[in-house]
């Protein structure tokens, strides 16, 4: 049985792996200079790599994330700040709009 004198790394190894990689991630891929104001665009993207990092079909996310690209309005960098300017609320991020036509997806058709 574990007692509760045992290391974290031995009671929770997946929550210890995890945070391991994010530090390691931060220093090695930011060079350790990450700001609060950004924190969550980090946290964003580390998310979307760790949940990949053994995709067996990175073509296609890549295409996925190209249409994605092409279909989305530009973000301003005050949009991305989480207090662009003090005392005022922060901007919404924009989202597709229903008027926006449907994606064709040729491999998701059957033959």
């Amino acid at each position: 049985m574990r007692g509760q004198h045992d290391p974290a790394h031995v009671l929770m190894p997946g929550v210890h792996r995890v945070a391991s990689l994010l530090k390691r991630w931060m220093l090695g891929t930011h060079q350790g200079s990450i700001g609060p104001e950004h924190l969550d665009a980090y946290l964003n993207e580390f998310t979307f790599r760790f949940n990949r990092r053994q995709s067996r079909r990175r073509g296609l996310l890549f295409y996925r994330l190209l249409e994605q690209a092409v279909l989305t309005d530009p973000i301003t960098y005050r949009s991305l700040i989480v207090n662009p300017r003090p005392g005022r609320a922060r901007p919404t991020l924009p989202i597709r709009s229903p008027s926006t036509p449907a994606i064709e997806r040729p491999w998701r058709t059957s033959t």
